[in-house]
């Protein structure tokens, strides 16, 4: 056999050498291997790689980077060395660039896991996929949608439609109350609700401790969370069956005990209640056409849902006896958070907006930060192009300059992640505290993935024009300095495609500072707007305990607590609506339209303990015993009515004769999303579940001691659980509130990251033009006149992204104030004061260093030439 050279060695004289040096080489040192193999085999392997090494010269290398696909673990390690000289050399271009990306990813970052968090809301439960909530269409003069069902129809679907495995019946979320839950002399607040015995076989709140089947099937029994049972018993062992009093009123026993509600669960809550036992307490319910619970069903594997929505839209019709404006339908529970906005019986939206607005924040914040590496990277290519020709004439082609550029941004991207992710990790509790989520930065397989796609995208993209931008010169062009340098470097496209790349981003910037600035004047417009009554200093709570077996009392005792200035009680905590009413008629009515009105049911008193004012006729009076058949109405009910003289007209109430003595100014009971509806007020002293307290100004903290020492005394074994109404109020505008704050920290770190890109194209056009300036100086021109010669193009540049961004920013700011039924007017200095903002941010940015630039002395910039 004949014996074979070497494989290194060979494949070092093919990579290294030029063709016509192989072949004239190669053929005589593979014949004097075989000759010196016949004598020692290892000595002739020895001697042929030495000749190889010897006959090596360094003006037949043929170009390293042209023969990487043969060695990549050389090819990887050539290009780590470049990449780390180049950083060590340009430190400047390197820590904007990282500062940048490491920046931008980290908003990205923490955006992502507040989108993930916001998509995976209720996803949790096993039956997701066949889980629905009963939603119902109130056809009046618009259709109304709402989660507000009969209290007996789960039963009814179970029984009779064939195609629901499970169905259940529970408080929603919104009657979600704190109760007094006791264990000896033990008393603790807990939220609570009420469910149908299904409740745990459709929702995955998973039981511990109890059967599914069991836990609620008996109405004398309570299903409690783990956190429950150790805040009452300091343990889960041994807690089944033991009995726990609620409200002071009635024994339950613990049937079973569930881990709690996840983060990721809109309801939340610590126990749970057989609903039988509601129903008791308010036997409407228990009857067809009184609407407030919830219903959810799981239907069966291979249920057509669209067939199942046309069954059952007018399943509820023929029980409400007449009542024929209700249909219902259903729609996945879990896409209630996102999808819950209705207009007219049409899905209109929801938060998912917002999950949308900020998915689109994080990728402009992360194209912005690629824009300054693409940026930075093109300016300074002038820096390599010598080095882009030495490799070309060596005998590099365009593709291993691609490759070695492109592994730069790689790495940089790289780097930026680990960075991002140091600060992601520091800024998580704070974020937290923003977005009210209890966010973790887990590596699990969607983040880790996410993030390599992230990183992915960001390298090439951040690397791909550079890479194509250096790769492309002529080298001899490159090699030859002078007037081709400058000319090379100030390339029509090149200049074009970088000042359009920053007027991209700042025209981002400033939409984000004009989305600031109006989000933050209309937050401050729905929480500072008069609303229709006085919701300053007033403090509210429930009514438990002997407070509520008999209410008059309690009201007379709290008034004479020095600082009380009143009170009253409502069945209302006058933030949302608290159901509706119909079966209103009067005269000139169309017979054809059944209206819905909103219903307050007020004791005497309420109306002046919250300042609401009155537009004509009087409030309820205990001079007037027949007020109780008596009602109220707001100014949009008068409207609706046509009445002109309404005070004293006599209606209809459910076929009863009522007098109208009296008309409030329109008051919001809901946010400012939505219109002020038809209201009635009605006097029902006894249905009244929460007490306002108006508290003097300035005496706010004895006033609050005195009154929860006077509770302790007058309703022991109860814990005064009391909030006040205007935080209430705010509560309503908690997604706006986050989305201004997240909204004026994003703009923020955009408008930085854009500066930074600034503040290097700067420096970097000051170094280029740094013997012009050095001319320029010699013959005359002084400081003031070298700034604006510098500063002059970024102005233009920047003024040209203010004139493209302000009407864009007009139109989003118009869709997002028509969310709004009551918003602001958007005035001129907002867009104005955005556009000039952006421009002093860009004159500082570039400022130092053309004033740095224009102060050089002029030896030092020609004493080269």
């Amino acid at each position: 056999m004949r014996p074979l050279p070497p494989r290194n060695a060979l494949r070092f004289l093919h990579w290294f050498c030029r063709d016509d040096y192989i072949e004239e080489i190669e053929g005589n040192l593979v014949e004097l291997y075989e000759k010196q193999y016949e004598q020692s085999p290892a000595k002739a392997r020895r001697l042929f790689t030495w000749n190889v090494l010897r006959h090596f010269r360094p003006e037949y290398i043929r170009s390293f980077t042209q023969h990487y696909p043969h060695n990549l673990t050389a090819m990887f390690r050539h290009n780590f060395l470049l990449t780390f000289r180049n950083f060590q050399r340009y430190k400047g271009s390197f820590f904007i660039n990282l500062i940048g990306l490491s920046t931008g990813l980290a908003c990205t970052i923490l955006i992502y896991l507040w989108v993930m968090d916001e998509l995976r809301m209720d996803k949790f439960h096993e039956n997701d996929a066949q889980l629905y909530q009963v939603m119902e269409n109130e056809h009046y003069e618009i259709i109304t949608t709402t989660t507000e069902t009969d209290g007996i129809l789960a039963d009814a679907l179970i029984n009779e439609i064939p195609e629901v495995e499970y169905a259940t019946t529970a408080t929603p979320i919104w009657w979600f109350e704190k109760f007094t839950l006791s264990i000896g002399e033990k008393n603790i607040k807990a939220i609570g609700r009420y469910a149908g015995k299904d409740y745990f076989n459709i929702f995955s709140y998973n039981l511990i401790q109890g059967d599914e089947d069991q836990v609620l099937s008996d109405k004398n029994t309570i299903v409690i969370s783990e956190e429950l049972a150790i805040r009452l018993f300091n343990t889960t062992l041994d807690v089944v069956g033991k009995p726990i009093e609620f409200q002071h009123e009635q024994q339950f026993l613990i049937s079973g005990i569930f881990r709690g509600t996840p983060p990721n669960s809109t309801d939340q809550f610590d126990f749970v209640l057989p609903f039988k036992i509601f129903q008791e307490r308010n036997p409407q319910f228990a009857d067809w056409g009184h609407s407030g619970p919830a219903t959810y069903v799981v239907l069966k594997q291979g249920a057509n849902i669209d067939h199942l929505n046309n069954k059952i839209t007018e399943f509820a019709k023929p029980k409400h006896e007449g009542y024929s404006n209700t249909t219902l339908f259903l729609k996945p529970y879990s896409e209630n958070y996102l999808y819950g906005k209705y207009e007219n019986g049409v899905q209109a939206g929801g938060r998912i907006e917002y999950v949308k607005l900020f998915s689109i924040i994080a990728i402009f914040i992360l194209i912005i930060a690629c824009i300054n590496f693409m940026n930075l990277s093109t300016a300074k290519a002038s820096r390599r192009l010598k080095e882009v020709g030495i490799k070309k004439v060596m005998g590099a082609n365009r593709k291993s300059l691609i490759f070695q550029y492109l592994g730069e941004s790689m790495m940089m991207a790289f780097l930026s992640l680990i960075t991002a992710l140091t600060l992601a990790l520091l800024l998580l509790p704070q974020f937290n505290e923003i977005t009210g989520k209890q966010l973790q930065l887990n590596l699990d397989m969607n983040l880790i993935l996410s993030v390599l796609g992230i990183i992915l995208f960001t390298g090439l993209m951040a690397g791909s024009y550079p890479a194509m931008y250096l790769s492309v010169f002529n080298p001899a062009k490159l090699l030859k300095g002078g007037s081709s340098f400058v000319k090379v470097n100030n390339a029509v496209e090149e200049v074009w495609a970088r000042q359009g790349l920053v007027i991209f981003q700042f025209m981002l910037s400033v939409i984000l500072i004009v989305s600031v600035i109006v989000v933050y004047q209309q937050i401050e417009f729905v929480q500072s707007k008069n609303i229709g009554y006085d919701k300053d200093n007033i403090i509210l709570f429930d009514m438990e305990g002997k407070v509520g077996e008999n209410i008059e009392p309690f009201l007379s005792a709290l008034k004479n607590i020095p600082g009380i200035v009143n009170a009253s009680s409502c069945n209302s905590r006058m933030i949302g609506s608290y159901g509706s009413i119909t079966g209103l008629d009067w005269e000139g009515k169309n017979s054809d339209n059944n209206i819905s009105f909103e219903n307050i049911e007020v004791n005497y008193g309420l109306i002046e303990t919250l300042g609401i004012e009155m537009v004509s006729g009087r409030s309820f009076s205990r001079n007037f015993s027949s007020d109780v058949d008596n009602i109220i109405l707001n100014e949009a009910a008068i409207k609706l009515m046509g009445f002109q003289d309404p005070v004293d007209k006599v209606i209809q109430l459910w076929g009863k004769d009522t007098r109208i003595i009296g008309v409030t100014k329109n008051f919001h009971i809901q946010s400012l999303h939505e219109e002020v509806q038809p209201l009635v007020i009605r006097l029902v002293p006894d249905f009244t579940d929460y007490v306002f307290a108006k508290i003097e100004i300035g005496k706010e903290k004895e006033t609050i001691e005195q009154l929860l020492q006077f509770y302790q005394a007058y309703n022991p074994g109860f814990v005064l659980d009391y909030r006040f109404l205007d935080l209430n109020y705010q509560a309503l505008y908690v997604a706006e509130q986050r989305v201004s704050t997240l909204s004026k920290y994003f703009a923020g770190i955009a408008i930085l990251i854009s500066c930074l890109g600034l503040f290097g194209l700067a420096s970097f056009t000051a170094e280029k033009r740094l013997k012009e300036i050095g001319i320029r100086k010699v013959l005359g021109s002084g400081n003031f006149g070298i700034v604006y010669l510098l500063s002059s193009d970024f102005t233009k540049i920047v003024l040209i992204a203010i004139c493209i961004a302000l009407p864009i920013s007009y139109f989003l700011a118009g869709k997002w104030l028509e969310s709004f039924a009551f918003s602001i007017e958007m005035k001129w200095w907002f867009f104005a004061g955005a556009g000039l903002l952006a421009l002093v941010i860009a004159w500082l940015s570039v400022g130092f260093q053309t004033l740095k630039a224009a102060r050089v002395n002029p030896v030092q910039c020609l004493k080269d030439e």
